[in-house]
């Protein structure tokens, strides 16, 4: 006997992926009602176009942020912080549980369970009364992960894996993954012929020809296994904020840099150390040398000039007494001379970084170092090559990015002096080796890390780019894969959710975001969008008469949410960039010409 169909016998509930064609207006109207429930109910929700929840399903979140057309299906159990890209489905009867960020195209098949939380095991306490933990779950896009898999807490399964049913995944998944089996392990490369593995790819649990088992889980939005992340807008715009139209946008633009203009005196001066010429990040700090090249970046931006204290020349001459004239490196306040490393710079603290800020402030003054790097101008190509090879790009992009930027600026400056910039041939070996180096699928170096999602590789990302490509005028490599991996980035709870976002994480976003849109307008759009909406945040957070707190940062240290001279000086470079992007940045009435200048640092005189 054939059974009737009803607007009422739950098939969307069950097939959610067959909603936008065949739903009835009633069954519309119905879904209407639970998303406006949804929305009005406890938490921060927010529902892309085209997105479909179950009547069934329970849904509980303290954060839930859906992309387009993307599905919760019926008994599924959904709580905490849950983020998802477009195209993404969560079928029936799955757990979604804790922080869990999912990129585009994931399809999760029944029965399945992400479970991002743990309770702890000691023996001195039962279990129910254990500290539960979190650390998150990360899914990149084009992902299939088959029915009843078991994703453990603190996993990240990179862009394209799949993942066969019933397996149980307590460890990272490199992007292309397929994987089986408990616990789970590789199988094959997803991009590898597939007639090799197939007999171990179906006792794994993965069908013939690396499907998961499960079918339901791929629906029929599944990306081309060989498609980098392409596809429908995907940035999360602040959560906090709604994009302004541009009008208004622009008024409070220009009323911020009015203001900022008028203040700047006092912000400087409320860092200003009586008596020793010296600057404080804030008041109570101690004065660092970057504190008063903030200072002249500052007084450049919004005075035109250099900081009221003390002529230019005087700036400029207590920065350039500040130079070991053996190592060309400037230590920090009373430290001795930096011990260099064979390949011309410390691995990373004060004196890397003063390469930079010292140089761009003395230029910004009208001046120079007053010795080469030599450091960095002896440096051969083959030293150089071995030790790029030994830097910590897999767990520690950022440090390995920042050592590139300042080696970088090193041999900018000595050839702004005249000198070599290097040994001959190392200069073209550092650009060799990093366009030999990028990923293809991320266009960066490095790779994501269970601790940081993508933090460590973006924020790298830009220091290297900062000091290389950008600074000496070339195009990055692979441009629209860094414009993705940027994007998915923004998603990442742990970094942007609000409140957490700091100067270093905007702006690590920002510059590669203005940069790339240089070479191509791939997703221009919701590049856009998400500037605007961080803009609209940025202006918020300036403190009148003291400028800019650098933001919270996860271990306490730094700046923090303290106004100060470092997060004003960074947040300044932020808006002109932010604004560059959707294109008010003429009404700021400023742009930066020091280490966040938008155009390549010019070359010396004679040099091409």
């Amino acid at each position: 006997m054939n059974q009737q169909k009803t607007d009422d016998d739950g098939l969307f509930d069950h097939c959610p992926w067959l909603y936008a064609e065949q739903a009835s207006q009633r069954q519309r109207a119905a879904q209407e009602r639970r998303r406006e429930r949804l929305l009005g109910g406890a938490g921060s929700v927010r529902l892309g176009e085209g997105c479909f929840v179950a009547e069934t399903a329970a849904v509980y979140p303290d954060v839930l942020h859906l992309g387009d057309r993307s599905y919760i299906a019926a008994h599924a159990y959904v709580t905490g912080d849950v983020r998802t890209g477009a195209d993404c489905t969560i079928n029936p009867f799955t757990v979604v549980r804790g922080t869990v960020t999912l990129g585009d195209g994931v399809r999760i098949g029944a029965h399945s369970s992400l479970l991002a939380f743990n309770h702890g095991t000691s023996p001195d306490l039962p279990v129910h009364q254990q500290p539960v933990t979190s650390r998150g779950i990360t899914v990149g896009d084009d992902v299939w992960i088959g029915s009843h898999v078991v994703v453990v807490d603190g996993v990240t399964i990179g862009d394209h894996c799949v993942v066969g049913a019933g397996a149980v995944v307590t460890k990272d998944l490199p992007a292309w993954t397929v994987a089986a089996g408990n616990p789970a392990r590789r199988i094959r490369d997803r991009r590898e012929p597939r007639g090799a593995a197939q007999g171990a790819e179906v006792s794994g649990g993965v069908a013939p020809g690396g499907a998961a088992s499960g079918g339901e889980a791929a629906g029929p939005r599944s990306r081309p296994a060989a498609a980098p992340p392409t596809g429908p807008p995907r940035g999360a715009p602040h959560p906090a904020v709604k994009e302004q139209e541009p009008s208004a946008l622009a008024g409070d633009l220009s009323a911020f840099a009015t203001a900022a203009r008028a203040q700047a005196a006092d912000l400087l001066g409320r860092c200003r150390q009586p008596g020793t010429g010296r600057y404080v990040d804030r008041p109570g700090a101690e004065p660092t040398v970057r504190a008063h090249c903030d200072a002249v970046e500052i007084a450049e931006l919004l005075l035109g000039q250099a900081p009221p204290d003390l002529p230019a020349a005087e700036h400029a001459a207590r920065l350039r007494a500040l130079q070991d004239p053996v190592t060309g490196l400037v230590p920090e306040y009373g430290a001795p001379p930096p011990v260099p490393r064979p390949a011309g710079l410390p691995e990373d603290g004060a004196s890397a970084y003063h390469v930079l800020c010292v140089g761009y402030a003395l230029d910004l003054l009208g001046s120079s170092f007053a010795h080469p790097v030599h450091t960095v101008r002896t440096t051969t190509a083959d030293r150089l090559v071995r030790h790029l090879a030994e830097l910590p790009w897999r767990d520690r992009a950022w440090h390995a990015g920042a050592w590139v930027d300042s080696w970088s600026t090193a041999a900018h400056w000595n050839l702004r002096l005249g000198t070599e910039a290097a040994a001959p041939g190392a200069l073209e070996a550092l650009f060799g080796w990093l366009h030999t180096h990028a990923d293809p699928w991320t266009g960066m170096w490095g790779s994501p890390t269970p601790e940081s999602g993508r933090l460590q590789m973006v924020n790298g990302y830009y220091r290297l780019t900062r000091g290389s490509c950008a600074q000496f005028g070339l195009p990055v490599p692979y441009a629209e894969r860094v414009i993705d991996t940027v994007l998915d980035h923004v998603r990442d709870a742990r970094h942007f959710a609000p409140g957490r976002e700091n100067a270093c994480n905007v702006l690590d976003v920002i510059h590669p975001l203005w940069l790339c849109a240089r070479q191509t307008g791939h997703r221009a759009e919701e590049a856009r969008s998400w500037a605007a909406n961080q803009l609209t945040a940025a202006l918020r957070r300036w403190h009148p008469g003291r400028g800019f707190p650098f933001g919270p940062t996860p271990d306490g240290t730094g700046p923090g949410r303290e106004p100060g001279l470092q997060g004003t000086e960074m947040w300044l470079a932020i808006v002109w960039l932010l604004a560059d992007l959707v294109g008010l940045a003429d009404v700021l009435g400023y742009r930066p010409r020091g280490i966040h200048r938008p155009e390549p640092a010019p070359p010396a005189e004679g040099t091409a």
